[in-house]
This record gives C-alpha cells, sequence and structure tokens, in this order.
C-alpha cells in the first residue's frame, strides 16, 4: 500500500485514529523519496524525531525503517546513526558474466525478510553456483530470510533441444543430450537439497520447486523479489567435451559466460515496466503450458 501525506489525514478521517501503521509510514517516506524532498544522501530524521512526527511508538518506524531497506531504498543503516537514503541503482550498470554479476544480486535479494527468486535457465548450474553465497552468509548468522521461495523453469526431458546438439546427425541413442540431462538434474538436486536443509538448520520456511518448459529457453532469467529482473542471452559456440568415455563435438552454450543485463524498478519507469513485464511472462509460463517435473 502506497501512502500519500494527504492520505494522512483520510486515514485519520476513515479509521478516526491518529496512529498509522509501519506499512502507511514506509509509504509516506516513499513519497517523500520519490518526491526529492529527501535525496541520495540525505540522512533520515532520527527514530525518536520520525516518531515524534507520525505520533507512534519507535517499534512502528523500526519496521518502517526495515521495510525501506528491504526496497534498497536506505543505506548505512546502523543502530548508531540514521540511515542515509540510497542512490538509486544506475539504469544500465555494466553488464557482467553470470557467473561474476549473479552472486552479488543474490546476496542482496536474501537480505529480504521473503525471498522469492523466480528464474528461467537451461540447467541450474550458475544458479547453483551463486547461491552459495547467501547461504554462507545465512550459516554464518549474517542474513536470516523468515521465508524463501524459487521458481525453477528448465527444458523438459522430452523434448527435442535446440541446443546442446551434436555436430554430426545422431540416431536414437543422443549423448549430447542425456549429458545435458545429467547435468539438469544433477545440478538441481544440489541447489534443491542445500535450500531445502535451510528449513531444519535455520528453521526458514524453504520452498523449491521445478517445472518443465516445453521448448528450448534463447535467454536466461533471474527475477529477484520482484524487484530486479537479470536477463541474458545464451550464446552458441562449437566446442567439445570429453563425457564418459566419448568426445562430445556438439554446439552449446556456456550460460556461466553470458553477460547479465540488470533492470531494477527503483531506477525508474522503464526498469520497472520491464521487471513486470517479465515477471508476467514468467507466471503465464508457469501457470499455463509447462508441466510438473521430477528430477530424475
Amino acid at each position: 500500500m502506497v501512502v500519500t501525506q494527504e492520505n494522512v489525514a483520510e486515514n485519520v478521517a476513515v479509521n478516526g485514529s491518529s496512529r498509522l501503521s509501519p506499512q502507511e509510514i514506509a509509504g509516506i517516506l516513499r513519497d517523500r523519496i520519490r518526491a526529492g524532498d529527501l535525496k541520495p544522501g540525505d540522512r533520515l530524521p532520527t527514530q525518536a524525531e520520525l516518531a515524534e512526527e507520525f505520533g507512534v511508538e519507535r517499534g512502528a518506524v523500526r519496521q518502517a525503517l526495515r521495510a525501506l531497506q528491504e526496497d534498497g531504498l536506505l543505506t548505512n543503516v546502523s543502530k548508531g546513526s540514521p540511515p542515509r537514503i540510497a542512490a538509486p541503482a544506475p539504469a544500465r550498470g555494466e553488464p557482467q558474466p553470470t557467473m561474476v554479476g549473479l552472486a552479488p544480486r543474490l546476496t542482496e535479494a536474501f537480505s529480504a525478510r521473503r525471498v522469492r527468486v523466480d528464474v528461467v535457465c537451461h540447467t541450474a548450474e550458475t544458479l547453483m553456483i551463486a547461491i552459495g553465497e547467501p547461504l554462507r552468509l545465512i550459516h554464518e548468522g549474517r542474513i536470516h530470510p523468515e521465508s524463501i521461495d524459487v521458481r525453477i523453469l528448465v527444458p523438459s526431458r522430452d523434448i527435442e533441444l535446440a541446443f546442446p546438439v551434436p555436430v554430426e546427425a545422431h540416431g536414437d541413442d543422443n549423448p549430447v543430450h542425456q549429458r545435458w540431462l545429467a547435468m539438469r538434474n544433477a545440478q538441481g538436486q544440489v541447489l534443491q537439497h542445500n535450500l531445502l536443509a535451510l528449513r531444519s538448520t535455520h528453521g526458514i520456511d524453504v520452498h523449491v520447486t521445478f517445472r518443465a518448459l516445453p521448448f528450448t529457453p534463447p535467454v536466461k532469467l533471474y527475477l529477484l523479489n520482484q524487484e530486479e529482473a537479470l536477463i541474458g542471452y545464451y550464446m552458441l559456440t562449437r566446442r567439445a567435451e570429453e563425457w564418459g568415455s566419448q568426445t562430445l563435438d556438439m554446439y552449446d552454450v556456456l550460460g556461466s559466460q553470458s553477460l547479465l543485463f540488470s533492470f531494477v524498478t527503483r531506477a525508474g519507469l522503464r526498469d520497472a515496466a520491464f521487471v513486470q513485464e517479465s515477471q508476467k511472462w514468467f507466471d503465464a509460463l508457469w501457470e499455463t503450458i509447462t508441466s510438473d517435473l521430477t528430477l530424475s
């Protein structure tokens, strides 16, 4: 709920109470930031000053500030001094290879109280590796989300993939497909196990769900807390790889090297629209043409 200063008077009139909720206080402060009344680098008033201004207990102010922190609108948050207004994320940051750029973005996303990660990918290899950093911080006690909900779309085992494919024609036995399937299942199982283990070790409400796509996705997409979209193109190349007793000559991609382009809702209307449309696209796939998937 977004509450403007004008809403305050209305809230009082409707509810007959001058007590604002933490969500309403956060909404008012968001409006001040968006309007430029609070600029990047400015310090917020102290919690005591905000509590006096809004006529609430400090606990309500702290909850409001926590919500703003999760939105990425505050920086320098500590017990010793009021936080500052964070600089908006650049509309087009320098793209980085997935293996470099994904882990820090996931770490920030996992700092939220409720974590939601939606992914479209070819295998879960890069995600499995990158998510190791936020998991490490959780085990060290430095971050502690209350819930984690991860949804992953990968190609179905039953389709003829556009890639990877053998360079030469093959019969019914397709070792390139078998290699991809083995990777998809093994990486997905490791990812699933590491996340679900947080239920028993840290009491975090964790859900990890895979569904199968009926096509080969040409891009990889990571949606973080409905606030950021990271997208990268799968670049095809010809390469050879030892697999078992064979050398597989194939057209394949190295997803970990794909450049990730970031779009963040708070960076502006254009980025916000991209994030929203990407989320709609993911949800539509999830709810329509995809199917249940068991990693085996």
